[in-house]
């Protein structure tokens, strides 16, 4: 779904030239797949998902998704930032409205897609409330509502749990999980790819089919990847061996990075 080739990216410093915040990267994100990508502060993980979102133009090399190459933002790619990004004098209606509304589609069928999608998520009985009102895992589903809503088929994600506590956490991270096997479009061709950024290990481990590892050197570049095996990753499998085992892994590779 996504192949990058030689992609370097630079922040332009007024009277200093420019600052190398990723180099070197060349990878593939599979179709279909959940790929999460981890590594230490500051190597560049949120450059790259901006760079995917065609928000931060690259300094060298490209980005081909579904073999084309990007340009700029893409209309079928949606993004969930860290603080989710909602509009607070919007409704949660007219948030998860507001792809579709930019997109021109009218509005009986805006009300009917949107809606669908808060009825399946839960968040039916606060179509009404706005985003203060919301507790923190509600304002997630609603991001992820809203993502959905111009239904895309490349979704990325910049720590779009890490405000949560423990126990919401986990419970976003099965949401999403029950999102990616049921299949948001059945009768799409090629079916939804998530790339998701993250801090944790332990998240990384339980979310996705490959998990990539970024080095802390400027400028950031990757460093390895680690296949996690789905079918094992049942309703229990964080408290298998096997996750223990993969998570010592991804552990033991971050800590031998360049930083």
């Amino acid at each position: 779904m996504v192949e990058v080739r030689d992609l370097a990216v630079s922040y332009p410093l007024p009277g200093k030239g420019a600052v190398a915040a990723l180099a070197g990267i060349n990878t593939r994100f599979e179709t279909g797949k959940v790929s999460a990508i981890i590594g230490p502060s500051g190597c560049g993980k949120t450059s790259l998902i901006h760079a995917a979102a065609g928000l931060r133009r690259v300094s060298a090399g490209e980005i081909r998704i579904g073999g084309q190459v990007l340009t700029g933002v893409r209309k079928n790619t949606a993004v969930i930032f860290q603080d989710y990004g909602l509009l607070p004098w919007k409704t949660v209606a007219a948030n998860a409205e507001l792809p579709l509304l930019i997109a021109g589609v009218p509005k009986i069928r805006r009300r009917e897609q949107a809606g669908a999608l808060l009825e399946e998520f839960g968040l039916t009985p606060f179509t009404k409330l706005y985003p203060r009102q919301l507790s923190g895992g509600m304002k997630q589903r609603l991001a992820i509502v809203r993502a959905l809503a111009a239904e895309p088929d490349l979704l990325l994600m910049d720590e779009p749990f890490s405000s949560l506590d423990a126990l919401s956490r986990e419970e976003a991270q099965d949401f999403l999980l029950s999102i990616r096997r049921r299949n948001p479009y059945p009768l799409r061709r090629n079916p939804l790819t998530i790339i998701i950024v993250t801090h944790s290990i332990e998240e990384a481990v339980y979310l996705a089919d490959r998990v990539y590892v970024m080095t802390g050197k400027n400028p950031g570049s990757l460093a390895a990847c680690v296949d996690i095996p789905r079918s094992a990753a049942g309703a229990d499998f964080r408290n298998t061996p096997q996750f223990l085992e993969l998570c010592t892994a991804l552990r033991t590779q971050l800590r031998g990075v360049p930083s």
